[in-house]
């Protein structure tokens, strides 16, 4: 069975209809897409490259800052590429194999960002309510250990995914009206009943979305009654600052996750699906590294010195 669905789904074509009922922004959005992949790209991977070189950021916080902006890279790279082509080409299609190669590093991605906040929560809980056992709580193999998880996770995750969509029938061209390869598009256009494939990424992506907001309003809790006991005005002042950069980045991302969630089924809702879809796997991984970067002394500081050293060799 396995085995015949995989040389009917070889023949398959997926058309990504995008943008394409607004013919005139085609070139427009393109401009604006690329130049948010490539701050995307610049930010990100010059955010991993300053945490390596400056000894300053070498701590639990900008470890997992790292690793934040390398998933943030990666996701961005798995969808804007092919976002870009299919607004300046006739043909919009991906193969039924590039769908499914997209689909699934995608969701690795999603899933490892949404665990990755909770890891860096936990930092900041342990930070802000056990100042004096920071550094022993927070040791390399804790570290090691939470992104470890995180990644695997997102990868099995993945996995069960991806596998339930390859059982699936597709037949001969089918149109997707998105400018991604995600679950819900792609089963509405199988041949056979998807039902199990839609309530295990209904299981997930609920215990995903609850799960991480559980811990991470747990923590913040802790975190907001332990600030509102110091005596002092600049330790609060300071306990909030170092907590600022990752609620304003916590804020956007589940925000953006609970209003796709909460959009109504309706035949005008594909435009707000898109939109809000734009936000989530375009716009999210360009804003974080300017969110740390913008609030950071040190982050600052090396970004100066290593433009200057560019400038310099160029």
């Amino acid at each position: 069975m396995l085995l015949s669905t995989k040389n009917q789904s070889s023949e398959v074509t997926f058309i990504l209809l995008g943008f394409s009922e607004y013919p005139e922004l085609q070139v427009p959005l393109f401009l604006v897409f690329l130049t948010i992949y490539t701050i995307t790209v610049l930010g990100n991977l010059g955010m991993i490259i300053i945490i390596r070189i400056n000894p300053k950021l070498h701590t639990p916080m900008y470890f997992f800052l790292s690793h934040l902006s390398f998933v943030d890279f990666c996701y961005s790279t798995t969808v804007t590429p092919k976002l870009l082509e299919n607004l300046i080409v006739e043909e919009k299609t991906i193969s039924f194999s590039g769908c499914i190669m997209q689909f699934s590093l995608a969701c690795i991605f999603v899933v490892a960002e949404t665990f990755m906040l909770v890891v860096m929560a936990y930092d900041r809980f342990v930070a802000v309510c056990n100042p004096l056992l920071y550094t022993i709580i927070m040791s390399p193999k804790l570290c090691a250990s939470l992104v470890a998880g995180t990644y695997t996770w997102s990868i099995v995750s993945s996995l069960a995914l991806t596998y339930s969509v390859l059982v699936l029938s597709f037949c001969g061209t089918n149109i997707i009206n998105n400018f991604v390869c995600e679950h819900s598009v792609i089963v509405s256009v199988s041949c056979s009943d998807p039902s199990i494939s839609q309530m295990l990424c209904f299981t997930i992506a609920i215990f995903d979305e609850i799960s991480s907001l559980v811990v991470i309003l747990t923590t913040y809790i802790f975190i907001f009654v332990t600030v509102m006991k110091m005596p002092s005005t600049d330790g609060r002042q300071k306990a909030f600052s170092t907590c600022a950069s990752h609620l304003t980045t916590i804020t956007i991302f589940h925000g953006t996750v609970l209003f796709l969630y909460c959009v109504p089924n309706s035949k005008n809702s594909w435009l707000i699906v898109k939109v809000g879809s734009v936000f989530y796997t375009v716009v999210i991984p360009m804003l974080n590294p300017l969110i740390y970067s913008l609030r950071n002394k040190d982050v600052k500081e090396t970004s100066k010195k290593l433009m200057n050293r560019l400038t310099q060799f160029f």
